[in-house]
């Protein structure tokens, strides 16, 4: 029992991460899910682009889950990830508008990959769901970048503070 007490204490802040971004990821593809299964006009756009009115639902569905995940992310990772317990308003501004940068830049990756995936032929579903595997195959590669930039980057402790 105190090797696994020994083990937590050494890989907190990455078991903590992990936790967190299961919940992230949870509230990521609850909404992402509900939208997808009842947000569908059924109707296809005409013109130009001929973009499915369920591609549409995706990027739709991509974007509302990715902003509410990135809320849950933010506070989670603050407080229980990397205690960084400083609420001065000139530090969070600072904090947050890294922090959402960082998650912009991934979120694009993400929100635009999924549809891109699916509509070039990655459409394979898992339980039904449109667009599981580029979901899934999304949701790892940004997991890994975020976890990047909020340890070097975000939340990155000064030297003085070690």
């Amino acid at each position: 029992m105190e090797t696994i007490k020994q083990l937590f204490i050494k890989y907190k802040e990455i078991i903590m991460y992990l936790i967190m971004g299961g919940g992230t990821t949870v509230v990521n593809w609850v909404v992402y899910s509900l939208m997808v299964m009842f947000c569908h006009p059924g109707n296809n756009l005409t013109g130009p682009l001929h973009i499915s009115a369920s591609t549409i639902d995706i990027f739709v569905a991509n974007v509302v889950s990715w902003v509410l995940a990135v809320t849950f992310a933010y506070i989670t990772n603050k407080l229980f990830v990397f205690e960084s317990y400083s609420w001065n308003p000139k530090f969070v501004l600072k904090e947050l508008s890294l922090f959402l940068s960082a998650r912009i830049a991934t979120g694009l990756i993400e929100i635009f990959g999924v549809p891109f995936l699916v509509s070039h032929g990655f459409n394979q579903a898992i339980f039904g769901l449109e667009g599981s595997v580029c979901k899934i195959t999304m949701s790892f590669l940004v997991v890994l970048l975020n976890y990047v930039f909020s340890k070097l980057v975000i939340f990155k402790k000064d030297k003085t503070e070690a």
